[in-house]
């Protein structure tokens, strides 16, 4: 599994120059937007970090570190997965001579460092689903539906960036759902304790 994660980073690193030379080719590309949300992002992963290796204390110090560095590398990519999913064929501009295959040539590599980043929660001992992480997905899901009608767009007036914060958020929420320690389930009285003793 850590061999296929290596070789999707190793993938999209080689695929993005060939996409990012031939759109500066085409006099279509002149750097990257900045990006108003990065410090959001990079506050959340800290942050997710130091939680999970304070709540996975019980667990040896090998197994809490790597399930600290998995998760905090995993949940952008739980925002990010379905988020490029629905904007994936809205990209632009269109790369020419085949817009689709320069799509591809972008999208596919980084499908799968996201696949392969969330496959890695497989390995941390204390991930288990619970409803607060199915409940926090569909919250994040419902705030994409909102953001949906700015049609997407990037976050540079207060809306959609409030909007992208908010989902960004709750996808943190997400991941750290998946490391809370559960509580037992409370065990039920035995009804034979509480009855009186019969004499035979």
């Amino acid at each position: 599994m850590l061999v296929i994660w290596g070789f999707a980073i190793a993938a999209f690193l080689v695929c993005l120059p060939i996409y990012v030379r031939h759109a500066r080719g085409e006099h279509l590309y002149h750097g990257a937007p900045p990006t108003p949300v990065f410090p959001i992002t990079a506050t959340c992963v800290v942050v997710i970090f130091v939680v999970i290796l304070l709540v996975s204390r019980s667990h040896g110090q090998q197994a809490v570190l790597m399930s600290a560095a998995i998760g905090a590398a995993a949940a952008p990519m739980i925002f990010e997965f379905p988020f490029d999913l629905i904007v994936m064929a809205r990209t632009y501009p269109p790369l020419p001579p085949d817009p689709a295959l320069y799509r591809v040539l972008f999208f596919a590599p980084l499908f799968l460092v996201e696949f392969t980043t969330l496959s890695l929660l497989t390995l941390c001992p204390m991930v288990k689903l619970t409803r607060a992480t199915f409940f926090s997905f569909a919250l994040m899901l419902a705030v994409f539906a909102v953001w949906a009608l700015f049609g997407f767009a990037f976050p540079s007036a207060p809306a959609p960036y409030a909007l992208n914060v908010l989902s960004k958020i709750l996808a943190f929420v997400v991941t750290l759902s998946l490391f809370v320690p559960q509580r037992p389930p409370a065990s039920a009285p035995d009804p034979a304790a509480n009855s009186p003793a019969t004499v035979a």
